[in-house]
């Protein structure tokens, strides 16, 4: 290199890389950070990284281990890649020079670790800056996989290849696409194949791992090279080594999708292979076997080609269905654990969101051997995006069995695929497994036997059904198996069944089946081992939803069961146990508003509403929880409202000004959206469930100004924040619109760019969608209230909704939305929309025609009518349209307000076509038969 360091910034800048890295000397790590901060604003910062990152050995001047230089050289290589993310355009070219002449040393490094990070900083180049920007990469690539004549090392090749896959895995639609007159991936494509070649494994199996990148995809490349890919598979196919199994193994699950007509007449061998590695002794080469039963079992119509093989495929998913000894003694056998508090790592509330990195644990050096043991995972904690080699896969081999996919739970899944596919087979064929091992001395099988049945209930319930009398007893009794497993599956078992239990009409049955059932759950959900605790609680929650409405004369007791529950639960169940009950809530709703439910619960929510932290995600299901209690309780949630209430409000203010901070230091600690669209929620629901005016003076009360920090939540760039605003403000246009009112000159602007379709984002497109659905919703709600006070908006609204009710592209759900707010903005301002009346009548009837009769709908029309009194004679096109939906609203004995109304709007329309049309009944004969008698038996002609 012509560029040379000084040596004494080089000995820094290493120090400060390795220091970054300690979990031990807390202020050398907070200095070396800081110093690190400072230096990226160096010209030559890049420079030294690639320096650093590029010198196999300690250049001179650095003394350090070579364990410690190489977590110098790889913190470097994280920085530089990040540096590439954030800053492209900002880094020098000779600097940019210096990195492309450095990376095809790292790609031969004897390192694998060290390759690997070669290869993620050229497909981070290539990613910002495209395939132009580094032309001679690829084919540099290409050539040393190729190595005519052997001038490239084995490390070479392993590097060229493990580069070539990410470059494919982060750029796939750039290689795809036509650049200069042709698609990279013409020529990328049969070279990876014929790399499948190579004497080296990971050569092969990175081929493989590049090649499934597109075998997903149904590009012109692909289609070109399918048969010879085959071909290369199937030679593959017997590898030793596992890595390339299990990669053929991934292609052979991919091309089910893409081209299941190119295994259809190999399916006889595939069968064979697929179980062949299934039974192999690497567990994760035989979970990739499993995936492809799973793959055709959801196919289509592969499935069935599958039928001679049924009695050949079961016996092998039922045998790997069986704990193995390796899982056995991670699961750590019996114990119970009830007190144990639970460790931090392992609770993942379903709302967390997976970070992006592990920090470094903090711990004295003398009482750890392993002086850099933290080292990597603070490592990781440098790299917002997590390549191979960068830290280790969380779920480990000494993970918990039960936290991981693992081949048990695909062959299990498979089983449950394959029951709803060939159904009454798959049972014949389990049944002599289930009388063999239900019973099973040996509780690894008990509880496989056990897995097995509950995997098939949907499926096979037709055929079980006569069984489950003797079945479900039996399960009933391995609840107090003395191994806490068995009582955990037969838990999850039990509420597969539970549709069966619920659904029994004879009291007799339902006395001796339904309430043993629904009694032994709920007594498990007290079980002493935590993990059955949490069984129970999931099952139990299944139970909810099938039974419904039935569980109501059992509420007292189910709730006094969940009270002890949140005395009893640590933080982990605390998640499950919200679930339970906030499902009950949504089943048997007013029923839990009786005083004595209400007094039993309500304390138990608000002790742990008020142990939670504002910080903490155990926030995310208690809110969410509390939501479904308000809506449930009505008024009786009064007396809780209003701390509720109060502190929601806050942690909206504490996250929108954690983000205005954001702004000014981007170094700052990102805040999570989630406790935003929480806390909108249950403020939606308590504005819901309370009387208008305690609901009113809820908002009026709050501090800061409730629709101030509403507005900012209607423009946050997090899309399901801006849906659950959307979802707060038409609540309260419906319910506190007097304090809602003075708000309105700021909040319509909002809205109105909400409604502007060609803002969504084509990635988000479904998220986008739905916040202009809320929006639609929202603008319909304020115009029945606001009236003639919205006129200064209407013709914008108009605008933004007939663009949106006569889009095809748009989804039929938010265009109904948009045709009911149209119909509204009649109500208050008909003058201004009657000129245009022809205009989109015809696209608002048709919105309209397949809406549920409700007061939504009924308030729309209300306000069409109006328009059409001020217009009648635009009508003309669109007139026996609007006729015969007048002829099927069928919501007309439904006694409310709206809907007499509509009654009288709809007569006093056709009243007027009577003067204006002498011949109106010869003209009404064009409508069909029905609808000529609907419209004479409803209205006076």
């Amino acid at each position: 290199m012509a560029w040379q360091p000084n040596p004494e910034s080089l000995s820094q800048l290493a120090a400060c890389l390795k220091d970054s890295l300690s979990g031990f000397n807390k202020a050398a790590q907070k200095q070396a950070e800081l110093m690190l901060t400072q230096a990226k604003a160096s010209p030559d910062i890049n420079n030294y990284l690639v320096y650093l990152f590029s010198s196999s050995d300690p250049p001179s001047g650095i003394q350090c281990s070579a364990q410690d230089y190489h977590l110098v050289r790889s913190a470097a290589a994280i920085m530089l890649k990040n540096n590439v993310k954030t800053g492209l355009k900002q880094i020098p070219a000779d600097s940019l020079n210096l990195i492309k002449m450095a990376i095809p040393l790292g790609l031969q490094d004897k390192n694998s670790q060290i390759r690997n990070y070669a290869g993620n900083i050229a497909t981070e180049l290539i990613r910002r800056g495209g395939l132009l920007s580094w032309p001679e990469l690829i084919p540099e690539l290409l050539k040393i996989l190729d190595n005519e004549g052997g001038q490239f090392s084995n490390e070479a090749q392993e590097g060229a290849i493990t580069a070539l896959a990410k470059i494919c895995e982060d750029n796939t639609k750039m290689l795809e696409r036509e650049l200069n007159g042709q698609r990279p991936l013409n020529f990328i494509l049969p070279k990876l194949i014929q790399a499948t070649k190579s004497p080296l494994p990971k050569v092969r199996a990175q081929a493989l791992t590049a090649i499934n990148v597109f075998t997903a995809r149904k590009s012109q490349a692909m289609l070109n090279c399918i048969d010879e890919l085959l071909q290369h598979l199937f030679n593959l196919a017997g590898d030793q080594s596992a890595d390339v199994r299990r990669q053929v193994c991934r292609t052979f699950v991919q091309l089910v999708e893409t081209r299941p007509d190119k295994l259809q007449p190999h399916l006889t061998g595939l069968v064979d292979y697929i179980i062949s590695q299934q039974k192999d002794d690497d567990e994760e080469l035989a979970c990739d076997a499993a995936e492809f039963w799973l793959a055709v079992g959801e196919h289509e119509s592969l499935w069935q080609s599958l039928t001679p093989y049924i009695n050949k495929i079961i016996p092998v998913l039922l045998e790997c269905m069986v704990y193995s000894p390796e899982d056995i003694a991670l699961l750590g056998g019996a114990s119970d654990d009830e007190e144990e508090e639970d460790r931090e790592e392992d609770i993942k509330p379903q709302f967390a969101k997976k970070s992006a990195g592990r920090t470094a644990n903090g711990g004295d050096a003398s009482t750890d051997p392993n002086q850099n043991g933290n080292a990597y995972q603070k490592l990781a904690s440098m790299d917002e995006d997590l390549e191979e080699g960068e830290i280790e896969d969380e779920d480990g081999d000494d993970a918990n069995p039960d936290e991981k996919w693992t081949l048990r739970k695909c062959s299990a899944a498979a089983l449950d695929v394959f029951a709803r596919d060939f159904r009454d087979p798959v049972f014949e064929s389990i049944l002599p497994y289930l009388t063999k091992n239900l019973k099973h001395d040996e509780w690894p099988y008990r509880e496989a036997a056990v897995l097995a049945l509950g995997a098939v209930a949907e499926g096979c319930m037709d055929v079980v059904t006569p069984h489950l009398p003797e079945l479900v007893s039996y399960l009933l009794s391995l609840l107090n198996d003395s191994e806490p497993v068995v009582r955990q599956i037969t838990c999850w078992t039990l509420g597969r069944y539970s549709a069966w239990a619920a659904g029994l009409t004879d009291p007799a049955q339902k006395q001796q089946y339904f309430e043993p059932m629904m009694e032994g759950i709920l007594t498990k959900m007290l079980d002493k081992n935590k993990k059955v605790q949490e069984a129970g609680a999931s099952a139990f929650a299944n139970l909810e939803e099938k039974a419904g409405k039935k569980l109501e004369p059992y509420s007292g007791p189910i709730i006094r069961q969940y009270v002890k529950c949140f005395q009893k639960y640590k933080d982990r169940n605390m998640y499950i146990l919200y679930d339970c009950v906030q499902t009950l809530a949504e089943h048997i709703g007013p029923v839990l508003a009786q005083p004595d439910l209400v007094d039993a619960l309500m304390p138990a929510l608000i002790d742990r509403w008020q142990k939670v932290s504002d910080q903490s995600r155990e926030l995310f299901p208690l809110l969410e929880c509390l939501s479904y209690v308000a809506m449930a309780l009505n008024d009786a949630f009064t007396p809780y409202a209003q701390p509720i209430f109060r502190r929601c409000v806050n942690i909206i203010h504490q996250n929108l000004e954690q983000s205005l901070a954001l702004a000014d230091n981007p170094a700052l600690e990102v805040p999570d959206k989630d406790f935003l669209v929480t806390s909108l929620d249950l403020i939606s629901a308590i504005i819901q469930a309370l009387d208008k005016e305690k609901s009113a003076k809820l908002v009026e009360e709050s501090q800061p100004a409730f629709f101030e920090l509403l507005a900012l939540c209607m423009e946050d760039p997090t899309d399901e924040v801006r849906q659950s605003a959307y979802a707060v403000l038409g609540d309260c246009a419906k319910y506190v619109f007097g304090q809602l009112q003075p708000s309105l000159p700021n909040i319509l602007p909002i809205l109105l760019r909400q409604l502007d379709l060609d803002s969504i984002l084509d990635e988000d497109i479904d998220s986008g969608f739905s916040v202009v659905n809320n929006a639609c919703w929202s603008a319909g709600e304020i115009a029945i209230q606001y009236k003639s006070g919205m006129a200064e908006w209407v013709p914008e609204l108009f605008r933004r909704f007939v663009e949106t009710i006569t889009n095809p592209g748009i989804p039929t759900g938010v265009q109904e939305n948009a045709a009911i707010a149209l119909g509204r903005l009649g109500l208050g301002n008909s003058e201004l929309l009657a000129p245009h009346l022809a205009s989109f009548a015809e696209d608002f009837l048709s919105s309209m025609d397949d809406v549920d009769p409700s007061d939504e709908k009924a308030t729309a029309f209300r306000g069409f009518t109006v328009i059409v009194e001020r217009n009648p004679m635009a009508m003309e096109k669109s007139l026996l349209h609007f006729f015969t939906a007048i002829a099927r609203y069928r919501d007309l004995k439904l006694r409310s307000e709206n809907n007499n109304g509509l009654h009288e709007d709809f007569q006093k329309t056709i009243n007027i076509y009577r003067q204006l049309i002498p011949q109106l009944d010869q003209f009404l004969s064009q409508l069909q038969p029905q609808d000529q008698e609907a419209l004479k038996a409803t209205y006076a002609f």
